[in-house]
């Protein structure tokens, strides 16, 4: 049994942070432990779960790579940006009215999301409640 979880563990270390990588918290636990438990049963999804989570959450929804390229993107659109007259952060709800939402491209794979910008700041957004989920500076 001891060897079983070392050898999960070490695999879940292996695997799982390149699946997670550009996947955000929900998205790294999410692949992480589909990952983890499809390499080293189901020691290996809870560890890559974990794992993953840990890993979305450094690199964010947008992985480190993307942010740039992003920015760049939505700064070519010369979208309007919406006043918000409290502190941006992430966690803040945003109106549902007044202010413009965008779709993410494809090739940046965050479907789940879509974008505007706030205060000059690009911001990734849950269409479902308004919620900032990422500031993308």
């Amino acid at each position: 049994m001891k060897r079983t979880v070392m050898v999960s563990l070490l695999a879940a270390t292996l695997f799982i942070p390149a699946a997670a990588v550009a996947q955000g918290v929900p998205g790294g636990i999410e692949k992480g432990s589909r990952e983890g438990e499809r390499a080293a049963g189901p020691i290996g999804g809870i560890v890559g779960g974990a794992v993953g989570g840990v890993v979305g959450g450094v690199n964010g929804v947008l992985g480190i790579d993307q942010r740039p390229r992003f920015h760049n993107y939505v700064v070519e659109r010369h979208h309007p940006s919406y006043a918000y007259d409290r502190e941006l952060r992430v966690g803040v709800d945003l109106p549902g009215d007044g202010i413009s939402y965008y779709d993410v491209p494809p090739e940046y794979g965050v479907h789940e999301y879509r974008y505007t910008v706030v205060n000059g700041r690009t911001v990734l957004v849950d269409p479902r409640t308004h919620r900032v989920v990422e500031i993308i500076d």
